[in-house]
């Protein structure tokens, strides 16, 4: 381990509040290829029990230190190369603990473009800026006779007097301390003001709100500085911030005057030239781009939360289900799946028009697919006609035991003109792929929500102005970390929904397909080694999450690793019974004293693990699902009356507040201020997405399509 290792885990220890040796750990094993769910559950002991949380906070800051490093080295290697570097200059580098200090500290040697400083020093003025910044001499004008010279184009005292003002003003514009004395300020005196661009009012209808703007760079909330920078980037609006130009000044007094000197008057000049022209651009830039960074951050963790709500949805499992994906002019589309989500059938039926024969044809072919294929639920898509939908098939008094549920269909498009969707349907259009996708999505959500890029699911705030990179590095860890929570079937999995799983990414995910389809199910977890470029590391961090149904081995439809199987051998054996005896009779398991199993590899942690798993092998860690119906009547806006009290479904959780599905086509917002009777900080305390709700219509803008909700108990 290098000591630039060790000092950026000691870095991150402090930071997280762990200890050097976790953190240690978890740098080794991520290191060695290890990925954050198989660390969190399989390595317990190594790492101390961290959470995955904190598993990727290491990883992250590992990441960013190394980022640190490289450009710490970049640095090094310039000054070196031109003779600039020295003890001092090293030390100052080695102690820098952000890119901020970093070049802060090179700004002085970096070379530069020819600055107006520049040019005074090719002019031989550096002497003169020498004698004003130090503020010493008698007489400053006197001194800049000496600097007079026609043909280096110090044509008289002013020019000499200007150009070395141009240098004692570079100076001060690089001089770290003062810089991050008035970069606090910004911070937490700064103001952002925004303001529309006049040529284009029409068309920044959208931005009104922030056509005459001004905020607390301390206290503006994210979803308000990316509706800004959005603006900002379309062309409708201007972004600034300022603090009062004279507490700016007040500091760079501080930091370099020294008063009744007698060239107190260049100074303050050259203070004033270096704040306006070169201190003021540079920290508004940063402070712009601080602001982004945090928005982004906050915009992202909203984001990664609703996903993993959304992911984590209770899946209907093992039903036969019949999906219809709506539409009023092109009919309703209908697919029958099996209880694995195969597709057995589809239809067009058209209930829309009640005076021609096909309602009736409609109403024969609904009856006579739910009898033909044992229907158990129908899923409906909750776009257009959605609620009409579901109003007609309730009308048709079919088995109560046959259960209706609205499925948002959010993304559903995406899938269905993928590549994916094609190459798994090749012989059918879009429509039947998105009816299919509705239908899995109540089946099992995360399985078919994996196929769609998630930013296409549409709960975000901002997606599309984060920084994409991050977004998706995120939303990947979510999607990561729900998949290896709940484990896959192994035979029944999608190639989009394996890639997920630890170890693996999409060419084994192929592979694995690949061989299913050649050889049959998987007998074994030990027969994955057989498929291609299958080594060992990957069977490693991926057989753990990988479930097979009714196997043998008990043990490999569970979460217990492989690598600890000899355990629960060895705890059968003791109590003299075989491994199915131990997960199928407790009271074999209550008779087990798990410190007889303790070694130096397995320690309590696991082994709590491995009896929980024991006690409901391969347990869905997903909530049951219940069932949700809308108000009934209620299918448009215009059927809204304020004052209603309406049944919702949370679609998306943001900083403001949050927005409702009450089954009209259009989400209704609940805003923070009407979550509860009591002040709440942030929504999330609150609410969750897909949260089943009771809202309060507050009022209705039918010409915007606008629905405000409350959640209050007591009249505002």
């Amino acid at each position: 381990m290098t000591d630039t290792i060790r000092q950026n885990i000691t870095i991150i220890s402090k930071e997280l509040s762990i200890s050097n040796s976790q953190a240690s750990a978890v740098v080794k094993l991520l290191d060695e290829g290890a990925t954050v769910p198989f660390i969190a559950r399989y390595r317990k002991e190594a790492i101390g029990a961290l959470d995955e949380t904190v598993i990727l906070r290491i990883k992250d800051r590992v990441e960013q230190l190394a980022e640190l490093d490289k450009r710490r080295n970049a640095i090094l290697k310039s000054l070196s190369e031109r003779n600039l570097l020295n003890k001092e200059i090293e030390s100052q580098l080695f102690n820098a603990s952000s890119l901020i200090e970093l070049e802060d500290i090179y700004l002085p040697y970096k070379p530069k473009k020819r600055t107006r400083a520049a040019i005074a020093r090719e002019k031989g003025l550096e002497e003169l800026a020498d004698i004003i910044f130090s503020q010493l001499s008698a007489d400053i004008y006197n001194e800049a006779k000496r600097f007079i010279n026609p043909e280096k184009g110090v044509i008289s005292i002013e020019d000499a007097i200007e150009g070395a003002k141009d240098i004692v003003a570079e100076r001060v514009s690089e001089n770290i301390e003062c810089k991050n004395e008035l970069r606090q300020l910004f911070r937490t005196k700064g103001v952002v003001y925004s303001k529309l661009q006049k040529s284009k009012e029409e068309e920044a209808a959208k931005f009104e709100d922030y056509f005459e703007y001004d905020e607390e760079v301390a206290r503006i909330p994210s979803h308000r500085i990316l509706a800004i920078f959005r603006g900002n980037n379309e062309g409708f609006l201007s972004i600034k911030v300022r603090i009062p130009e004279e507490t700016a000044m007040k500091v760079m007094s501080k930091c370099f005057l020294k008063n009744n000197t007698p060239s107190e008057e260049q100074m303050k000049s050259a203070l004033e030239d270096s704040y306006k022209r070169l201190l003021l651009p540079s920290i508004e830039t940063e402070i712009l781009n601080e602001l982004k960074e945090l928005a982004d951050t906050d915009s992202i963790k909203i984001f990664a939360r609703n996903l993993k709500e959304l992911l984590l949805q209770p899946p209907l499992a093992s039903k036969r289900v019949m999906a219809l994906d709506p539409g009023f002019r092109t009919g309703v589309k209908l697919v029958c799946l099996g209880k694995c989500g195969e597709l057995l059938h589809f239809d067009t039926i058209y209930p829309f028009n009640s005076t021609s024969p096909q309602l009736k044809d409609a109403e024969v072919k609904i009856k006579t697919y739910c009898n033909k294929f044992s229907i158990e639920a129908i899923a409906i898509g909750n776009g257009t006609a959605g609620k009409e939908t579901e109003t007609f098939i309730r009308s048709l008094g079919i088995s109560k035991e046959i259960i209706i549920v609205m499925v948002n269909e959010s993304g559903a498009s995406i899938y269905s003109a993928s590549e994916t969707a094609r190459k798994e349907f090749p012989n059918h259009d879009i429509t039947v792929r998105g009816a299919v996708s509705i239908g899995r999505r109540l089946i099992d959500p995360l399985a078919e929500l994996v196929k769609i890029d998630p930013k296409s699911i549409g709960v975000g705030q901002y997606q599309h102005d984060v920084d994409q990179q991050k977004l998706k590095k995120e939303l990947g860890n979510i999607v990561e970390s729900c998949v290896n929570s709940v484990g896959v079937d192994l035979n029944t999995a999608s190639a989009e929904l394996l890639e997920y799983v630890s170890g693996l990414g999409p060419v084994l995910a192929k592979n694995i397909v690949d061989y299913r389809d050649k050889n049959g199910r998987f007998s074994a977890r030990d027969e994955l080694k057989k498929v291609s470029r299958l080594g060992a590391m990957a069977f490693q961090q991926s057989a753990g999450f990988l479930r097979i149904q009714n196997a043998e081995n008990p043990l490999d439809g569970s979460a217990v690793h492989p690598e600890s199987y000899y355990i629960v051998e060895k705890m059968a054996s003791d109590a003299g019974c075989n491994v199915k005896d131990l997960i199928e009779k407790p009271q074999l398991r209550k008779a087990i004293d798990l410190k007889h199993y303790i070694t130096d590899q397995t320690g309590l942690p696991t082994l709590q693990d491995i009896m929980s798993e024991l006690e409901k092998p391969g347990r869905d860690p997903r909530k049951k699902f219940e069932v949700f119906s809308f108000t009934e009547g209620i299918n448009k806006i215009e059927d809204l009356k304020i004052g209603m009290t309406l049944q919702g479904i949370v679609t998306n959780v943001t900083r403001f507040g949050a927005f409702i599905d009450i089954g009209v086509h259009q989400d209704g917002l609940l805003h923070i201020s009407e979550m509860a009777d009591r002040y709440v900080a942030d929504p999330n305390e609150i609410l969750k997405a897909q949260q089943k709700v009771k809202v309060k219509v507050l009022g209705i803008d039918l010409k915007k399509k606008r629905i405000s909700l409350s959640m209050k108990s007591k009249p505002a």
